[in-house]
C-alpha cells in the first residue's frame, strides 16, 4: 500500500526518496505511453466548441470511434502521439514528485499529530497536497502538450524548442502557466480521491479476498486503481475542461481547422460562457475517453509504483542479506537459538 509505513524507517517500504522518485517516475513513463491516444482524442473533445453529437453538422467529432477514424484518416497513426515528448517529460516528472511528497507528507503527518497516516482522510489531504507540488512544478509541459495535440496541420509548432521559444516571445512566460487555477482547484480533490479511494479499495480487498500471491496483490493494485481513478476523474472533470480551454487561449490560428475558436479572459468567464453557450453538458464534453483514461492511468500508475517499489524492496534485502556483516549476524543468531 502507497504512504508511509510506521514498520519502517522510511517512506514506501524502507525505501529512500530517490528510489521512491525513480518507481514514481517509471510508472509515469510507463503509464503516459498507452494512455496517450486516449489523451488526444480526450482533449479534441474537451476543444470543441459544437455539441458531440451525430444530430449537430458542423461538429467535426461526434464520438470516440468516429474521432479515432478522423484522426487516422487525417493525421495518421502518429498524430495519436502528438505532444508525446512534453507529455512524458510530465509524466515521468509529475510521477516523481507526487509519489515522493506523498511519502514526506504521509510520514509527517505520522511523526507530528495523532492520526494515523493510513487512514482515508489523511491520504485524500496528503494525496491532494503532493498533487498540487506536482502540478505547479509540470504545469508548463501539461501546457505545451495540449498544444501540441490542439494544433491542427501544417503544424504551428516543429519542435519542443521552437513552441517553447514561441510562447515566451510572443505570449511571455506567464503563458506556460495559463489554466493553472483551474488545474490546482481540480487537482487537490482529484488526487485526493485517487488515494483516498485506492486506501479504501485496498483495504476491501484485504477483508474480502484471502491471503493471494504476489502476482495477484499485482493485479488487485491495478483494479482498485482503476476504481480509483474513474471516481475521482467524475467528481472533478469540469475543472480539467476549463484547463483544456484556457492553455489554448491566444493559440486559435493553430487549430481553426478543428471549428470555431472561443476566446475567454479567465477562469470565470469561460464557466460561465461554457455554461451559457453549451449547458451543463458542456462542462462534461469528453468524459467517456477521460473516464477510460483514468481507469487506464490511475490503475497502472499504481500498479507500475507498487511493483517497482517490491523491485527495489526485494533488490536492497538481496544486497543487505549477501553483506559479511549481515551473515555474521544472521550466524550469530542462530547460535544463540540454538544454545
Amino acid at each position: 500500500m502507497v504512504g508511509y509505513d510506521p514498520g519502517t524507517q522510511e517512506g514506501g517500504r524502507g525505501l529512500s526518496s530517490s528510489e521512491v522518485a525513480a518507481a514514481g517516475s517509471m510508472s509515469g513513463l510507463l503509464t503516459r505511453v498507452l494512455i496517450n491516444p486516449l489523451d488526444v482524442i480526450k482533449i479534441r473533445f474537451q476543444l470543441q466548441i459544437e455539441r458531440l453529437s451525430l444530430f449537430e453538422p458542423a461538429a467535426k467529432y461526434h464520438g470516440v470511434l468516429q474521432a479515432t477514424n478522423t484522426i487516422f484518416q487525417e493525421e495518421g497513426l502518429q498524430a495519436f502521439w502528438k505532444g508525446h515528448i512534453p507529455a512524458q517529460l510530465l509524466s515521468i516528472s509529475y510521477g516523481a514528485v507526487q509519489f515522493v511528497s506523498f511519502e514526506f507528507l504521509t510520514k509527517f503527518v505520522h511523526n507530528t499529530v495523532r492520526y494515523d497516516s493510513r487512514n482515508p482522510t489523511m491520504h485524500f489531504v496528503c494525496g491532494g497536497l503532493a498533487a498540487c507540488s506536482a502540478t505547479v512544478t509540470v504545469q508548463p509541459l501539461d501546457t505545451l502538450r495540449t498544444r501540441f495535440v490542439a494544433q491542427g496541420e501544417p503544424k504551428f509548432y516543429k519542435s519542443l524548442w521552437h513552441a517553447v521559444v514561441t510562447m515566451y516571445r510572443k505570449e511571455g512566460p506567464l503563458s506556460f502557466y495559463r489554466g493553472l487555477t483551474p488545474t490546482v482547484l481540480a487537482v487537490f480533490p482529484y488526487a485526493g480521491f485517487q488515494f483516498a479511494f485506492y486506501n479504501i479499495f485496498q483495504s476491501i480487498s484485504k477483508w474480502a479476498v484471502t491471503p493471494r500471491q504476489t502476482r495477484m496483490g499485482n493485479i488487485e493494485n491495478l483494479l482498485c486503481g482503476s476504481c480509483a481513478g474513474v471516481i475521482s476523474k467524475t467528481l472533478t472533470y469540469p475543472f480539467d475542461l476549463l484547463k483544456k480551454r484556457l492553455q489554448v487561449e491566444g493559440f486559435g490560428q493553430a487549430r481553426a481547422a478543428f471549428g470555431p475558436v472561443q476566446s475567454y479572459s479567465g477562469f470565470l468567464d469561460c464557466a460561465c460562457q461554457v455554461a451559457q453557450r453549451e449547458g451543463l453538458k458542456g462542462f462534461f464534453k469528453g468524459l467517456s475517453p477521460s473516464m477510460l483514461k483514468a481507469a487506464i492511468s490511475t490503475g497502472f500508475s499504481f500498479f507500475w509504483y507498487e511493483l517497482f517499489c517490491d523491485i527495489l524492496d526485494n533488490r536492497k534485502e538481496y544486497r543487505i542479506s549477501t553483506t559479511p556483516e549481515y551473515r555474521c549476524q544472521a550466524q550469530n543468531s542462530l547460535t544463540m537459538i540454538i544454545d
